[in-house]
């Protein structure tokens, strides 16, 4: 009785999503199917893209069309930005949606949290922005404009609570699409076909991150080959126009390495070790337990401004989870340093070309055995610890959670609206 009381308590809920990555199309897409398990006759409707589509989502616009790298796109962009914010307050105003969720896209999503808000609206961000790394300062806004943060990362509750932010661990959605996913198992076993050590190359799903670091890390894989000429290498690529790209500086280091498009999980699962662009691919390489090396060369210009904002040690997830310490000491981490934290990747923000302090560490891996057990034994730790599923049921479970009990209290729109505007006002006022 009492359990398919409360169902019925948080039935016919209208949730609005606000999502503008492809990476939170997909996350998106799990979430909401798990909602629609959570809360019968739940309807989903927003700004999202095909995947939460397919999932049931109502989409009012693909905003994953609009996602953006650069300045001047978004400023060529902003019209579009502004006629969406207008029809969702229009849509608040009409609609009544019951929660508002937000998945990454800080810079837009922030103005659907405020007019959310500004209609009495429960605001949920799930995956939130990484605060915590860059620009703390925007603590306050997160405060005024959203109520609840669903976290993906080990350590950021505490640093959202220790703020007055309410926040809870749900863990990272990707885990839940590693686990779902299928290999083709027959060209893994085609590029295990071999007893020499195979290394994958991985650099970057972004065509500015394949300019910046592809030649780098092909660089890296020649040194490599020199002093382990047994050594296989691959290159994954996540377009054709990149594999063309890297067949270009392949062509000219005349290193005939092995070039594919769209067999990344493959490519990772044979491998022995990786050499990867920095991004959520670290998940993969934990997930794998792969031994790599991060590299993320950027310009002079975003390098100083990574030294003026950024407030942690590594960039890579997964040296930040394997972590308890996320505020960093003065400079950027030197995994060649004496006294360097041995964190599971080495990494290397910079500047300048790094391919022959990368290639070391995986000569050594080539020739080591008994290092690469152990950097395999800490990355399983770390899988084992925060490499679970479900990240998609527990956000839903909150939601529905937290929905079912605003329902339950018998609190109006108008007082829901009234009591979120006070809490806004108290919070603007101590940010």
């Amino acid at each position: 009785g009492a359990e398919s009381n409360h169902a019925y308590e948080i039935s016919r809920m209208k949730v609005f999503f606000s999502v503008g990555e492809p990476s939170g199309d997909l996350h998106g897409a799990n979430l909401i199917r798990e909602l629609q398990n959570q809360i019968p006759d739940c309807e989903c409707v927003g700004f999202g893209g095909p995947r939460m589509r397919q999932a049931g989502c109502k989409i009012h616009f693909d905003l994953t069309t609009l996602a953006v790298m650069f300045l001047t796109e978004v400023f060529t962009k902003l019209p579009k930005f502004f006629a969406l914010k207008k029809q969702a307050k229009e849509f608040f105003e009409t609609e009544r949606p019951d929660a508002v969720v937000l998945i990454d896209f800080p810079g837009f999503n922030w103005h659907i949290a405020k007019v959310a808000k500004q209609n009495g609206i429960p605001v949920f961000y799930y995956g939130v922005p990484q605060m915590w790394a860059w620009a703390p300062w925007r603590i306050g806004k997160l405060k005024r404009n959203v109520d609840h943060v669903l976290c993906k990362l080990p350590f950021e509750p505490e640093w959202f609570r220790d703020r007055g932010v309410q926040a809870e661990y749900v863990g990272h959605p990707y885990f839940d699409e590693l686990h779902q996913r299928q290999l083709n198992e027959s060209v893994v076993e085609e590029l295990r076909n071999d007893s020499q050590p195979l290394i994958t190359l991985l650099p970057g799903s972004r065509d500015q991150e394949v300019e910046q670091n592809g030649q780098i890390l092909l660089q890296a894989a020649a040194n490599v080959k020199k002093v382990c000429p047994n050594a296989r290498v691959a290159v994954a690529c996540f377009k054709s126009r990149h594999a063309d790209r890297i067949r270009q500086w392949d062509a000219e280091l005349q290193l005939n390495v092995d070039i594919r498009v769209d067999q990344t999980p493959e490519l990772i699962e044979a491998a022995n070790f990786c050499l990867a662009c920095s991004g959520s691919v670290s998940l993969e390489l934990m997930y794998h337990r792969k031994p790599s090396v991060i590299v993320f060369r950027v310009s002079n210009f975003k390098m100083r401004m990574a030294q003026i904002l950024l407030r942690t040690k590594f960039i890579t997830l997964v040296n930040l989870m394997a972590t308890s310490k996320i505020a960093r000491v003065q400079g950027i981490y030197d995994p060649d340093a004496d006294q360097a934290e041995r964190v599971p990747f080495p990494e290397y923000l910079t500047t300048v070309n790094v391919a022959d302090r990368a290639s070391q560490w995986l000569i050594r891996w080539v020739q080591d055995p008994q290092e690469v057990k152990q950097r395999v034994r800490q990355l399983d730790e770390l899988c084992h610890r925060f490499a679970k599923p479900g990240a998609s049921k527990r956000a839903a479970k909150y939601i529905a959670t937290s929905l079912g009990a605003i329902r339950e209290s018998g609190a109006t729109d108008q007082e829901i609206g009234e009591d979120s505007k006070r809490a806004g006002e108290c919070l603007s006022d101590a940010a």
